[in-house]
């Protein structure tokens, strides 16, 4: 009797820890980003590239060197870094942001802000930026 009562308190001792561990060690709630700002320039940009299938391999390439690892493989934004971020992503497949213009994916992808970083610099070829924004479409 005495075995089987230390072994309850052993057993509700663990359970115990076991779930302030995952309190402690589960993420926690990320904040969704406010309202992008997106200038007037960009939000009546059009994209040059739009019917060029020829790009999508291109697209697919940056894609995987510069956007996968924070939105994963299929934009799902459950890429290796983005447990680490503070900001909700939203799915590249999801309708609030495919409904979005070609200009406004654009701008948000390339420009950035907050823990979304500029890619000017890294991506200089507009007609790579164009292949990612066409290959994020691919992603429906």
């Amino acid at each position: 009797m005495k075995k089987a009562l230390n072994t309850l308190l052993l057993s509700a001792i663990i359970i115990g820890v076991s779930a302030l561990l995952v309190a402690f060690v589960s993420p926690q709630d990320k904040k969704d980003g406010g309202a992008w700002n997106i200038p007037a320039k960009y939000k009546e940009m059009k994209n040059p590239h739009s019917d060029d299938a020829s790009l999508m391999k291109v697209g697919k390439m940056m894609y995987s060197k510069h956007c996968k690892s924070c939105h994963g493989s299929k934009g799902l934004g459950d890429g290796p870094k983005a447990s680490s971020l503070k900001t909700n992503m939203r799915p590249l497949n999801g309708a609030a942001f495919q409904s979005q213009s070609d200009g406004v994916v654009y701008y948000q992808s390339f420009i950035g802000r907050d823990e979304m970083p500029n890619f000017e610099k890294k991506i200089p070829d507009d007609e790579d930026r164009w292949a990612i924004v066409n290959y994020m479409r691919s992603l429906k």
